[in-house]
């Protein structure tokens, strides 16, 4: 079993998480305490843990990562492809809580 490190690069940790997801199955996770974000392509399900915990001061119990099909798209006669991206959904421990919405 590979040995997880303790330290990262705490600029790295910076750029992991690129955005929180707002969808309509995120915000439903959002019940039972898991918050996706999409994070760098090359990203380690350690080194989202740890960016997660240091950003936002919470307890991060598991972390899943998938990368996602790149969809195709078409715009009159031109045909492309949307870019892909990694997605990672963090279940945090009871009692965490990240306010992805603050009060106006």
């Amino acid at each position: 079993m590979a040995k997880i490190p303790t330290e990262f690069n705490q600029r790295r940790l910076a750029d992991v998480l690129r955005r929180p997801l707002v969808n309509e199955k995120a915000t439903a996770l959002l019940e039972q305490n898991k918050y996706t974000f999409e994070v760098l392509e090359n990203a380690t399900k350690p080194e989202v843990k740890a960016a997660v915990e240091a950003l936002f001061d919470v307890k991060v119990q598991k972390v899943n990562t998938h990368i996602l099909p790149a969809k195709s798209r078409r715009i009159g006669k031109f045909a492309g492809k949307r870019p892909q991206y990694k997605r990672a959904i963090v279940t945090l421990a009871p009692g965490s809580e990240i306010n992805l919405f603050p009060e106006v």
